[in-house]
């Protein structure tokens, strides 16, 4: 949700779906690998979405204090926990972010451990790790993301990881530091590994939102992509000192809308646990991906 867009659909199931959105990118992929493993925007060069480039070069210089995550548009302090629910119909989804008190160095840059886990009728369908920093122009950056998928309650994989600096992958910006209408289409996350490319637009500004948590002023749309994905679109509202509160989907009769049910600071103890849950899939991280085993531990905040 906060990072790489997710494509569910509800009568074939999760699993089947993500095949079929893997299948369409990597056959759009495979005859552009040889063309550019560097460019994202010679990579989508023949794809019917627009593409985008990067709006500004990722440099370690340029991040002061990276794990401080005090965005208007994205506030990530450690503890802060996001839950989501939305349905398509068919399958009622839950899907909870936890804002881990770890960090892990990435591509040069410290950054935040996000713990995701994404719930279809009550069994878990993927869990991940996704990387955050923030630069000194305060825009958020997606550094990278491990995301395991599991069919039946059973893991089958992570094919689709990807880390800043690894085998031609760039990092992106998820959110701006100061958002304005006008601002050209920017990148999000490149992958030619995996055939990942995600772009996104400044949509609208002062928008008022409601959702089951409250209503909202002054909101911020952003419109979502991948030039690989030809169709839908995922558009994200931010809140200003909130965050992602909705999550919709445009040009898709079978997406679903995501709307911020609760918003808590986890006590310790609970922190502790979603500190745990993500130490385990980094275990595990390790021992399946060539591409993660290229990266330093993940630390806890303070030790």
């Amino acid at each position: 949700m906060f990072s790489r867009r997710r494509v569910r659909s509800a009568p074939v199931g999760a699993a089947a779906a993500l095949v079929l959105v893997l299948t369409s990118a990597g056959t759009a992929w495979a005859g552009l690998r040889e063309a550019s493993a560097s460019s994202p925007t010679a990579a989508a060069a023949t794809t019917r979405e627009p593409s985008c480039d990067p709006i500004a070069e990722f440099h370690p210089g340029d991040f002061s204090n990276p794990s401080r995550i005090d965005s208007k548009w994205l506030p990530l302090a450690p503890g802060t926990q996001f839950v989501l629910e939305g349905s398509t119909g068919v399958l009622a989804h839950r899907v909870v972010f936890t804002v881990t008190d770890l960090t892990k160095v990435i591509n040069g840059v410290r950054t935040v451990v996000m713990f995701d886990v994404d719930i279809n009728e009550g069994e878990v369908v993927e869990a991940e790790l996704a990387f955050f920093a923030q630069d000194n122009a305060a825009n958020i950056w997606s550094v990278g993301e491990y995301p395991e998928e599991f069919e039946g309650g059973v893991f089958v994989g992570a094919p689709n990881t990807w880390i800043a600096g690894v085998a031609g992958a760039q990092a992106g910006v998820l959110v701006l530091g100061d958002p304005q209408l006008g601002t050209p289409s920017y990148l999000q996350g490149f992958s030619p590994d995996i055939g990942f490319l995600d772009c996104a637009k400044v949509l609208k500004t002062g928008e008022q939102v409601c959702v089951p948590v409250n209503c909202f002023n002054d909101v911020l749309v952003v419109n979502e992509w991948s030039p690989l994905e030809p169709g839908g679109r995922q558009r994200k509202y931010y809140a200003p000192g909130v965050g992602n509160v909705q999550i919709g989907v445009v040009g898709d009769k079978e997406g679903e809308t995501l709307v911020l049910v609760k918003r808590v600071r986890l006590g310790p103890r609970a922190l502790a646990k979603a500190r745990d849950e993500a130490l385990k899939l980094e275990k595990r991280a390790y021992q399946v991906s060539d591409v993660y085993r290229q990266t330093p531990p993940a630390e806890q905040i303070g030790r």
